[in-house]
């Protein structure tokens, strides 16, 4: 848990806004070895902190009461052993915060990686109070030497006394060819459930790494692929590239429809697979200008019984240079009229 030095004055509102955003360890688009078809390791720590200043004058911009983000670093060698909860508390508007880690190593030996600290976060205006880290299963496709040095992804959920709601974060596996995906999905929207059974209301939301039912495209290797790899081919193994295939088990691209089905998204169903929610933009996307925006991984959700305010969702393309994921904002009407 941490607040920010000095708090900002917050009066408890009918209409809160809400923003969801995987903001990249504050790497912007700095070509990470782990993501894409990048080559480097660690940023500079002034790099870091421009993108990180950069963030802060969005959420600034925009004046958000709550915020859930996925990768956030802390005290991490890639980002400049910076903590990215506290800088973001002190230099915005947001007064507490909750932190839940999802890849937490003294050390990782891969290209001098080193000490990294990743995890999931949730920003508000208003106290936090409940927090509770709930674990997701592992993946099971992995080596026990590369699962004892990859992440542990959880679900955080924190309550907000002052808006009488709980606030749900995810950021659901990427490249598990097993069904961890539908594990994830499972979890998270048995969370949700709970809540709901017991007559408390809830905003959630994240990078869920999943396809809005009925996506029109499923199969991103060929986007994705870099330069001096091969996919689609006899003979070559593996046929699709990890993260990349949207149908490799029962349930996509429908994995999520349970949840529209129940609950009340922000980018409703009827525009939600359009080019303009698109949310993803991976760093290939540097030189491939024809699919800069390629598809929709980050959602909100709320069982809240005035939904969203009409007209109020909104998918930030134009924040493209800050993140390979795009934020997405919208206000919680919870005055129900």
């Amino acid at each position: 848990m941490y607040e920010s030095v000095a708090k900002t004055p917050a009066v408890a509102t009918a209409a809160p806004q809400v923003i969801t955003w995987n903001i990249r360890f504050g790497s912007a688009r700095f070509p990470f070895y782990g993501d894409s078809c990048g080559d480097k390791v660690i940023a500079k720590k002034n790099d870091i902190k421009d993108n990180l200043d950069n963030i802060v004058a969005e959420i600034n911009s925009l004046d958000p009461d709550i915020i859930l983000l996925q990768e956030v670093d802390m005290f991490s060698k890639r980002s400049g052993y910076i903590n990215q909860i506290q800088y973001l508390l002190d230099n915005t508007a947001m007064n507490y915060g909750c932190y839940a880690s999802i890849w937490q190593a003294d050390f990782v030996p891969n290209y001098g990686l080193g000490r990294v600290d990743l995890g999931n976060a949730i920003l508000s205006r208003y106290e936090l109070t409940d927090a509770e880290r709930i674990q997701l299963r592992l993946r099971t496709d992995q080596s026990d030497l590369v699962q004892y040095f990859y992440l542990r992804r959880n679900i955080l959920k924190v309550k907000i006394p002052d808006l009488n709601l709980y606030a749900v974060n995810i950021h659901a596996t990427a490249f598990a060819t097993d069904d961890t995906k539908q594990e994830h999905v499972d979890k998270f929207i048995q969370v949700l459930a709970d809540i709901d059974l017991t007559g408390d209301q809830f905003i959630a939301g994240g990078d869920l790494n999943s396809l809005p039912p009925g996506a029109p495209v499923i199969d991103f290797c060929e986007h994705d692929m870099c330069n001096d790899e091969n996919f689609h081919m006899e003979g070559i193994e593996p046929f699709h590239k990890e993260g990349s295939y949207f149908d490799n088990f029962d349930g996509e691209p429908n994995i999520l429809q349970p949840l529209y089905g129940a609950y009340a998204p922000a980018i409703n169903s009827q525009v939600m697979n359009n080019p303009e929610h698109l949310t993803h933009a991976p760093s290939t996307s540097n030189e491939r200008w024809d699919i800069k925006y390629d598809r929709k991984l980050d959602y909100l959700f709320t069982n809240v019984a005035g939904g969203w305010v009409h007209g109020s969702a909104t998918t930030h393309q134009n924040l493209w240079p800050l993140s390979d994921h795009m934020p997405v904002s919208a206000v919680l009407n919870l005055a129900g009229d």
